[in-house]
Order: structure tokens, then sequence, then C-alpha cells
């Protein structure tokens, strides 16, 4: 089975984050969900993201807001694929966009937009599923959903104008 860690500065940033932990268990995926500070645990950071492959984690996201460094200091110590989650605390939120995107050369996170919790799950389902095959079939099903309902939808819509 895939397992994706989600480690979130704050406990205060789960409540944005719950969609993403369901997402992925709606794949089948183990998530190792921990709250670790770049600022205030950064031996902890540095011990879990050094430790986080021997552990079978084979994707980590990251969630923060204001500074936001914790995305890179979990990349600077893993050769992993993180993800970034921006979380909207101060200045909506740029500032943790910002810092989250903006990382020197050689120390990538991929970042999705402010609270994009879903957007990173479906993110690390895509990069897993160049292992998994099975994750590929649940994708082609779950973009064939959104497709179904955008039809749907746009039915509606021109049944409405009609009966305008």
């Amino acid at each position: 089975m895939a397992k994706v860690a989600l480690i979130m500065g704050s406990d205060s940033d789960f409540p944005k984050l719950e969609g993403c932990v369901k997402k992925l268990k709606s794949f089948n995926i183990e998530v190792d969900v921990n709250v670790i500070s770049a600022h205030r645990t950064p031996d902890l950071a540095a011990e879990f993201s050094k430790n986080a492959e021997k552990n079978g984690i084979e994707v980590i996201i990251c969630a923060a807001g204001m500074a936001a460094h914790l995305g890179g200091v979990i990349a600077a110590h893993t050769t992993l694929p993180v993800i970034g989650i921006p979380i909207k605390s101060t200045l909506d939120g740029m500032d943790a966009l910002l810092a989250t995107v903006q990382m020197p050369p050689g120390i990538p996170v991929a970042t999705v937009g402010i609270d994009n919790g879903t957007n990173a799950a479906i993110l690390a389902v895509q990069m897993l599923s160049l292992k998994y095959d099975y994750l590929k079939e649940m994708l082609i099903a779950e973009k064939q959903k959104m497709v179904d309902g955008v039809m749907a939808k746009n039915e509606k819509i021109k049944e409405t104008v009609n009966n305008l």
C-alpha cells in the first residue's frame, strides 16, 4: 500500500487539511499525519525527513502558513518528492505561498494553491501512480466523474435557459 506523510506546522491547520486526508484515503493510501514545526522543532523536522523513506513514506505533503518554511526544511533533508500547501493566515496566504514556492535551486517543493489540500492529495496520487497501477485506474475514474459532473451541469443550465 502506498504511504504519504502529511506534516502541518500547527494543529490549527488541520481543519484546512481534512479534505487532503479524506482524498488520500479515498485512493486507499495510508496517511501518516504529524505536527512538526520548522522553527519550533527543527531537529524533529530534519529527523523525520531523513528517516521518511526508511519508514515507508513515498511522498511528503507539508502545510504551513506565514513564513511557511516547513516544506523547504523537509525537502532539504530528503530525496522524496515534497508537496507544499501554503495555509492562509496573514496577508491572505500570499506570504505562505511565496515562502513555499520560492525555493533555492536543488531544493524543490511542488506547490499547490493556498489552502488547497485536495490538489496536494491528487498530485501525490499522480506521483504514486507511476509505481502503483491501481492508482492510475482510480485517477482515470476520478477524472471521468469530473467530466460527468460538468456535463450534467451543462445540461441543467441549458434546460434553465430554455425555460426562460
